[in-house]
C-alpha cells in the first residue's frame, strides 16, 4: 500500500442500530476498493468485520471493527460500530479517531431510537452526519417513511440527495439530484449505467435539485450571491457549500443504498471523498486545553484508543497519527508515564488482515504491536514536546453485578482477566469494594455483561456466578442520645480498665454545634475544649469534641475513644454499613491507675458510641440515582408504572419528536437489571442513563426489612 497525504485520507464511523446493514456496507465498500475481492455475508459468518466468534454466534456487531478501502485516489478508514446501547464504548471510542459519521437508517423502520442515540453523540463530539438510507431492495423498504421519520427527527438539517425509482425486491435505480443523473445497476456487483432523468420524474428531481442548491447557498455568503443572480448554482458550488454546512452540522445529507446489492456505494464513497472533512481540517485538543493542528509538517504524535489482544500479534494498539508522521522503528515518548517505547511496525487494518506499511501521516488510522507501557486514551510522542491529547469519556454505568469464580482457586486469575477486559473496553468497570465484600462487575448492559461471562467461560475456562450486588446503604442518627459504657476484665496480673461518658448528635449543614443539651430529662452543659473533623471516604463526616474535665480521662486515652467511635462508624450499629454525618462529644470517663490502657479505652468508646447510636432515631440512607429514559411516546405508560412500582419519584416529562424524556430520581436496590427491563418493555427501543445523586432515607417499611434481613444474617455467622 502506498503512503497517503492527509489531503488524501477520510475518517467514518459507520453508525446506526442493530441490523440497519452496516458490516453488509463495510464488506462493500472494500470490495468497491479492491481490499477484498469477494464480499463475505454475516449468514456465512465471511465478513471482514463481525470475525470473532461471538459476532458470528450473534450475528451481530459488538466490538468497533478498523477497516479501509482505496478509492479515487484515496484512503478511507472505516470502523465499523456495534448498534445496540450495550455497546456504546466502540463507538465513542470512534468519534475520538473518526471525523465523519455515516448514519445508516434502516428502509424498513426508519428513524429507530438507536438512530436518535447515536446522533446525540456525534452531536456532542461535534461529528458531521451523512445518512444512507439502507436496505431499500427489502420488500417491506418504505422510504417515504424513512424520510418523514428523518425529518421529525432532525428537521430541516435533512436533504435528499438522491431518491429510489422503486424500493422493494425491484430496487434497482436512483435519481442523484446532485448530479442530475438517473443510476442505473445490471447485478448485484455495483456495475452501474448513468442515464438521463425519466420525463415522469423530472418536476420531482428539478425541486429536490433546487432545494439542495438553496441549501448550499445558504451557507455562504459569496454562494447566496450566485444563487440569488442566476437561479442556480454548479453541481461543484453546492458540493462547496454542503462541504461547509457539513462541517458546521447544519445538514445531514441522504443517500439511497442497498450494501447487500452494491446498490449506490460507490456515490457514498465518492461524496464521503468530495465533501466529507479531511483530517486537515480538524484540530485536535490537550488535555491542557491547548490545540494542536493536524499537520504532517509537525512533531509525530499518536493517540491510543483502543487496546486488544490478538491470536498470532499479542498485544495490538490501535492509534490515529494526530500529527506528523509516523515511521516504523521511531522512537516514541509516553508523557504519562515517562516510558520510550519502539514502534516495530505499522499496520493498515482491514480486520483480522493487517498490511504493513513504512509510515503513516497525520490524520491516519492504524495499529502498532507489543507497546509495553501503553493503555487505552495516551499519546505518545516522537519529539520533545510532550503532549497529551484529550482523553475519550465513556458513559457511565447502567447495570450492576456482583461477580465471584465457583472455585476459589480461579479467583486471582479472574481478577486479572478482568482488569484486561476492562483494558480492552473501559465501560466494563471492576472494583472490590471493601464496604460490600464483594467485587462489583459494571457495565452498559445485561447483554454486555453477558458476552463477558460468555468468553470467561468459554475462552478463559473459568466459571463465575453473577448475583444481585449487596447496596451501599448509609446510616446516621436524627436526634440528641447519650451513652456510657465500663469496660472491665481482670484474668491475673494487670487488668483492662476504661470508662466512657459520651453524647452525639446528627450533623446538619449550616447548624454549628452547640454546648447545651437536653438528655433524658436532664440539661447538661459541656466545656469543649478540643474539636476534631474528620472527612468519611464514602461520604459526609465526624466531628468529635474533646469535653472532658478536670482529668477524668487522660489525654493519652483521646485517640483511642477516637479510634473505637470510628470502627463503629466503619461498621455501623444497625446493619454494618458505613455511619456518616454524627457530632460525638466525650465528656466524662472513669480511669484506673493501673488497669487502665488504650485498648480498654478503645473497646468502652465503641461500645458507648454503639449504645447511643441506637437511642438516637437511627435510620438507614440509601443511595438515589437521576435516572433519564428515552422511551417512544407509546410505551411511555408501561415505562412510568414500571418505574413508579420502583420508588421512583417522577421529576419532569418532555416529548421531542415522537420520543418522550423522562427524569426520575429512583433507589439503587430498585434499579438492579433495569435495562433488561426497560428493554422488555419496550422491544429494546428504550434507553437510559443513571448517575449518582445523593443519599436518601429509606421508607420505614425498608428499614425494618433490612434489620431484620441484617439480624437474621447475624444469628446465621
Amino acid at each position: 500500500m502506498k503512503s497517503y497525504s492527509t489531503q488524501s485520507i477520510r475518517n467514518v464511523v459507520l453508525l446506526g442500530s442493530t441490523k440497519s446493514g452496516k458490516t453488509t456496507l463495510a464488506e462493500t465498500m472494500m470490495f468497491e476498493g479492491k481490499v477484498i475481492d469477494r464480499r463475505g455475508s454475516i449468514e456465512a459468518k465471511t465478513t471482514v468485520s463481525d470475525n470473532s466468534e461471538i459476532e458470528q454466534i450473534y450475528q451481530r456487531s459488538i466490538y468497533p471493527t478498523l477497516l479501509y478501502t482505496e478509492f479515487m485516489d484515496h484512503k478511507l478508514n472505516i470502523i465499523d460500530t456495534p448498534g445496540s446501547d450495550d455497546f456504546i464504548g466502540g463507538v465513542i471510542s470512534a468519534f475520538k479517531v473518526a471525523d465523519t459519521g455515516v448514519m445508516i437508517v434502516n428502509a424498513q423502520q426508519g428513524v429507530e431510537v438507536g438512530t436518535e442515540i447515536l446522533a446525540r453523540y456525534a452531536v456532542k463530539h461535534k461529528k458531521p452526519l451523512i445518512v444512507g438510507v439502507n436496505q431499500l431492495d427489502h420488500e417491506k423498504a418504505n422510504w417515504e417513511n424513512a424520510i418523514d421519520t428523518l425529518k421529525q427527527a432532525f428537521g430541516n438539517k435533512i436533504i435528499t440527495v438522491q431518491f429510489p425509482v422503486e424500493t422493494g425486491p425491484g430496487f434497482n435505480s436512483f435519481i442523484d439530484v446532485l448530479k442530475m443523473k438517473k443510476y442505473f445497476f445490471k447485478d448485484d456487483n455495483g456495475t452501474r449505467e448513468e442515464m438521463e432523468i425519466p420525463a415522469d420524474m423530472m418536476d420531482r428531481a428539478e425541486e429536490l435539485h433546487q432545494a439542495l442548491a438553496e441549501m448550499a447557498a445558504e451557507n455562504d455568503e459569496n454562494l447566496m450571491e450566485i444563487f440569488f443572480d442566476k437561479g442556480k448554482l454548479t453541481e461543484d458550488e453546492i458540493r462547496s457549500g454542503l462541504r461547509i454546512g457539513l462541517e458546521k452540522g447544519e445538514i445531514m445529507p441522504v443517500f439511497c443504498l442497498s450494501g447487500k446489492k452494491d446498490i449506490g456505494v460507490k456515490r457514498l464513497m465518492e461524496f464521503i471523498i468530495n465533501v466529507a472533512p479531511a483530517p486537515d481540517k480538524t484540530i485536535q485538543t490537550l488535555k491542557d486545553g491547548t490545540t494542536v493542528p493536524c499537520d504532517a509538517a509537525g512533531q509525530a504524535s499518536i493517540f491510543i484508543y483502543k487496546t486488544a489482544v490478538e491470536q498470532h500479534l499479542g498485544d495490538v494498539s490501535f492509534f490515529r497519527v494526530m500529527s506528523g508522521k509516523l515511521t516504523e522503528g521511531m522512537d516514541v515518548t509516553n508523557p504519562e508515564n515517562g516510558s520510550k517505547e519502539r514502534i516495530s511496525a505499522i499496520y493498515a487494518v482491514a480486520g483480522k488482515k493487517k498490511e504493513k506499511v513504512p509510515e503513516m501521516l497525520a490524520g491516519d488510522i492504524g495499529c502498532t504491536v507489543k507497546l509495553k507501557s501503553v493503555k487505552t486514551n495516551q499519546t505518545l510522542n516522537g519529539g520533545s514536546k510532550e503532549w497529551a491529547f484529550e482523553e475519550i469519556v465513556f458513559p457511565p454505568s447502567k447495570f450492576r453485578t456482583a461477580i465471584k469464580a465457583k472455585v476459589e482457586k480461579d479467583e486471582e486469575k479472574l481478577g486479572e482477566i478482568l482488569n484486561r477486559a476492562h483494558a480492552e473496553d473501559p465501560t466494563i468497570v471492576i472494583e472490590y469494594s471493601k464496604e460490600l465484600k464483594q467485587t462489583i462487575l459494571s457495565g452498559q448492559g445485561e447483554h454486555h455483561i453477558n458476552i463477558l461471562k460468555w468468553h470467561l467461560t468459554n475462552t478463559h475456562k473459568i466459571e463465575v456466578d453473577l448475583f444481585a450486588p449487596k447496596i451501599p446503604y448509609r446510616e446516621t442518627i436524627t436526634k440528641v442520645a447519650a451513652a456510657d459504657y465500663r469496660h472491665k476484665k481482670q484474668s491475673g496480673g494487670a487488668g483492662q480498665f476504661g470508662e466512657v461518658h459520651l453524647l452525639i448528635e446528627p450533623v446538619v449543614e449550616g447548624v454549628p454545634a452547640g454546648n447545651k443539651f437536653k438528655v433524658d430529662g436532664k440539661e447538661l452543659v459541656l466545656n469543649v475544649k478540643g474539636k476534631e473533623e474528620y472527612p468519611m471516604d464514602w461520604g459526609g463526616k465526624l466531628e468529635y469534641y474533646n469535653c472532658i474535665v478536670g482529668g477524668a480521662i487522660d489525654a493519652r486515652f483521646m485517640p483511642a475513644i477516637l479510634k473505637g467511635v470510628m470502627e463503629k462508624m466503619e461498621e455501623g450499629p444497625l446493619t454494618g454499613s458505613y455511619a456518616r454525618d454524627i457530632r460525638v462529644f466525650v465528656y466524662d470517663g472513669k480511669m484506673h491507675p493501673v488497669d487502665s490502657n488504650e485498648i480498654s479505652f478503645k473497646l468502652a468508646g465503641r461500645n458507648a458510641f454503639k449504645e447511643a447510636f441506637k437511642k438516637a432515631g437511627p435510620k438507614i440512607m440509601e443511595p438515589i440515582y437521576n435516572v433519564e429514559v428515552l422511551v417512544p411516546s407509546d410505551c411511555m405508560g408501561d415505562v412510568m408504572s414500571d418505574l413508579q412500582n420502583r420508588r421512583a419519584m417522577i421529576e419532569g416529562m418532555s416529548s421531542d419528536k415522537g420520543f418522550e424524556t423522562l427524569k426520575a430520581r429512583v433507589p439503587l436496590a430498585e434499579l438492579h437489571k433495569y435495562s433488561t427491563t426497560l428493554s422488555s418493555l419496550t422491544s429494546g427501543r428504550a434507553t437510559f442513563t443513571m448517575v449518582f445523586a445523593d443519599y436518601q432515607q429509606v421508607p420505614a417499611e425498608v428499614q425494618d426489612k433490612l434489620l431484620k434481613e441484617y439480624e437474621a444474617n447475624e444469628k446465621d455467622e
